[in-house]
């Protein structure tokens, strides 16, 4: 029998030029595991990486240098506030202004910018991940339904679309407010520094301030409260919409369904909570009761428009009556459009369960509306995503009822602006011990992190099944 001959192999040892760079071994490693979780368990990925920022940015505002005095900032503060900038919430259990020296604030506004980026990104990287659990038929009809957002097949072109998108419209609601602030009297560096700061800041839907009193003293003044509506209205559409107005402009024809339900949702919302806030404040001496008409209209569409996931205000909402409070709880409970910066359980999440409940009372069979049929797998994940910011809610408002003694209506207030990532507060955080610190803090990193990963989560979730049970329907009601 012939014997066969191992095959000459060349010898592996090379020269010191021709080693591999250590450093891009190890990035390409980290690149290999990113992938392979991105790939395996995004909820994993995202959960992950705002972690680690949530951690970079804390330890940065502990440093000394962070606090006005000079002193370090007790963990439960450093914590709170990192986890409110890049959770885009607002909420605070320091003044922002006072507490905090310029490379604090420098911090804050760099961690709204890289949460509001972050979701935005992640949100979308997550959709591309679903589309890809399709099949050939179903990227087709995909791609057709999203108008052409082949764009979206490459993450670079994603994230280049994104920055720039984020960039020029901040860029430009800065360029509104800093001649603004420079009327106003102040220097033109600090004029800069606080027109890029809300500019930031309100495109976010965070809702930090520089000012110790907030944008009250603006109250009036609309050369600065209209371009924070627009900044923080554009944000709450999210990032698919602007991307389909951008490609279509106002053709209502090439919209998708999605950028139809966000903004039908969104300006139904907006009127609503406009007229309803308006008639229940308007007698209200401790709020709007005393302006005249002009500014009590200014006043209710700004407030619409925060307690979505604005988190600016320009009344004390201790002084609100208790059937506006109500009303504020459920608008920051329904937030903004997916993929965006604001939070809650999103708007067309309250779409699909309408249209369900609609289509249930008529008899229809199938949820339809603009001539296309929703899913069931997609009202599945809806009832998933309310169910669970419900759970959240209930959870962190027992414990907080036990741990600060407050009133229903503070401690339903401060835990629904949390989850929602709005910041709308009744000053509630900054009177709390560190144990309620943490709760909330918790519960601002499960309303910006869960409700996106969740409905990744379940939508990638599709397991084939070789068997069907017998239907039978239990009694409902």
């Amino acid at each position: 029998m012939a014997q066969i001959q191992p095959r000459y192999k060349r010898p592996t040892h090379r020269t010191p030029d021709q080693q591999p760079e250590r450093g891009v071994g190890i990035l390409a490693g980290l690149r290999d595991v990113i992938d392979n979780v991105a790939n395996t368990s995004p909820a994993r990925l995202a959960f992950s990486a705002f972690v680690v920022v949530i951690v970079v940015f804390t330890g940065l505002l502990s440093l000394p240098a962070s606090s006005a005095t000079g002193e370090i900032t007790p963990l439960h503060q450093s914590l709170f506030t990192a986890v409110s900038a890049v959770c885009v919430t607002g909420l605070t259990v320091v003044s922002t202004a006072v507490h905090w020296s310029f490379f604090g604030q420098l911090v804050i506004l760099a961690g709204i910018f890289v949460g509001g980026l972050g979701t935005l990104t992640l949100a979308s990287l997550l959709a591309l991940m679903v589309s890809k659990r399709l099949g050939v038929r179903g990227k087709l009809i995909a791609q057709e339904a999203m108008n052409n957002a082949g764009r979206l097949g490459e993450v670079g072109t994603l994230l280049r679309i994104v920055i720039v998108t984020s960039v020029v419209i901040e860029a430009a609601l800065a360029l509104a407010l800093i001649p603004r602030f420079m009327v106003l009297g102040e220097p033109f560096w600090q004029a800069v520094w606080h027109g890029v700061f809300y500019s930031i800041s309100a495109f976010n839907n965070a809702g930090f301030t520089p000012h110790s009193d907030g944008i009250v003293p603006y109250e009036t003044d609309l050369w600065i409260l209209v371009p924070l509506m627009l900044g923080v209205f554009l944000g709450s559409l999210g990032f698919p919409v602007v991307m389909v107005l951008q490609q279509n402009g106002l053709n209502w024809k090439k919209w998708n369904l999605h950028t139809k339900l966000t903004i039908e949702v969104s300006f139904i919302l907006l009127a609503v909570g406009t007229l309803l806030w308006a008639l229940m404040e308007w007698d209200n001496a401790r709020t709007i009761g005393t302006m005249d008409l002009g500014d009590k209209i200014t006043h209710s569409l700004f407030a619409s428009v925060m307690t979505r996931s604005g988190g600016f205000n320009l009344v004390d909402q201790n002084q609100l009556e208790s059937t506006t409070m109500l009303l504020t709880d459920a608008l920051m409970f329904a937030g903004g459009g997916s993929a965006s910066t604001a939070g809650g359980i999103k708007v067309t999440t309250i779409a699909v369960m309408f249209l369900a409940i609609v289509a249930e009372a008529r008899g229809d069979a199938d949820v339809k509306v603009h001539g296309r049929t929703i899913p069931q797998g997609t009202m599945r994940v809806a009832i998933s995503v309310i169910v669970a910011g419900a759970t959240l809610v209930s959870v962190a408002a027992f414990l907080l009822l036990a741990i600060s003694g407050a009133s229903l209506d503070r401690v339903l207030f401060e835990t629904i602006s949390a989850f929602a990532t709005v910041g709308l507060s009744t000053n509630l955080s900054a009177e709390l011990p560190p144990s309620g610190v943490y709760v909330l803090s918790a519960l601002m990193f499960a309303g910006r992190v869960g409700t996106v990963t969740l409905a990744a989560a379940l939508a990638l979730r599709q397991r084939s099944q070789l068997y069907h049970y017998p239907e039978e329907r239990p009694i409902i009601g």
